[in-house]
């Protein structure tokens, strides 16, 4: 009797355990004095979020090109994939947050004339605002950002840009920017991105080639982030992502490099996003 008892209880918590689910938002929105605008995001509770009163780490979620804030929901299945990492213990429990980029105009960095200046409502609006709103510790080692191809860019480039900000950065089937500064102006091109002399491609390029960015990475800064940058063996930017892989393998940038059978699609990064929330889970972890 005592051991049927036992089996019960333990089918009772283990039930309950998994019957717990996070909860997913992608409607919500803040006003951007920077931006002129409302700006949409996305939001992940974890499943003890409402029960609890404590504080949690925090990933910065970026979508792709043609994707807004509800692309990591709707395609990337974040809350079933997220719920499942934290309650079986591969990831700890954290607050995911997927703004919208793609709104006004596309893309997560400042225009090179200025007038839409996205990288700055991200760092001096968007980031404030979500750490004040919900229980989120503040602290560099418990926020992390991670993306996908035009997220991944952004990734690369703003913990590039701010490493005094993220303990992990994972980019995915990343943009990596110019490679040269020779090519600079047909990239932009390519993009339709408006410049109008010499000098606005080259202040382009060292801003946002993450190729040269990491060639320049200061010796007393290599170690300042933890790196994952995973790209599938057919995806058409599979060149950039090796290119960086190599240069910071020269530079010995401590870095966690995957290549998996794949392509640009949702599939790739519905597979790598375990991945991403394991990892980063590392870094919020005490050992």
């Amino acid at each position: 009797m005592k051991k049927y008892f036992s089996l019960l209880v333990i089918l009772w918590v283990s039930g309950n355990l998994y019957s717990q689910t996070g909860m997913v938002n992608d409607d919500l929105s803040l006003p951007s004095k920077i931006l002129k605008s409302e700006r949409k995001y996305a939001l992940y509770l974890p499943p003890d979020y409402q029960t609890s009163q404590r504080k949690y780490p925090v990933l910065y979620l970026l979508h792709g090109s043609g994707d807004d804030q509800t692309g990591w929901v709707q395609f990337g299945e974040v809350l079933h994939i997220a719920d499942k990492s934290i309650l079986e213990g591969s990831a700890t429990s954290m607050i995911i947050v997927m703004p919208d980029a793609n709104t006004g105009r596309r893309g997560y960095f400042n225009d090179i004339k200025g007038d839409w200046l996205y990288e700055d409502f991200f760092f001096q609006e968007f980031i404030p605002y979500i750490e004040k709103t919900y229980r989120i510790k503040g602290e560099k080692r418990y926020r992390a950002i991670a993306g996908l191809s035009m997220g991944g860019e952004g990734t690369f480039v703003y913990a590039l840009h701010h490493p005094e900000m993220f303990s992990s950065a994972c980019p995915l089937s990343a943009g990596t920017g110019p490679l040269t500064m020779e090519t600079t102006g047909d990239y932009l091109n390519r993009r339709g991105i408006p410049y109008d002399n010499k000098s606005e491609t080259e202040a382009y390029f060292k801003h946002y080639s993450v190729l040269d960015m990491v060639n320049n990475i200061a010796e007393d800064h290599k170690k300042d982030v933890r790196w994952y940058i995973d790209c599938g063996d057919d995806d058409f930017l599979y060149e950039g992502n090796s290119l960086v892989h190599i240069a910071m393998k020269k530079r010995e940038i401590p870095h966690e490099f995957r290549i998996r059978d794949g392509g640009h699609t949702w599939t790739y990064w519905r597979a790598s996003l375990p991945n991403v929330l394991s990892f980063i889970s590392d870094a919020f972890h005490q050992y």
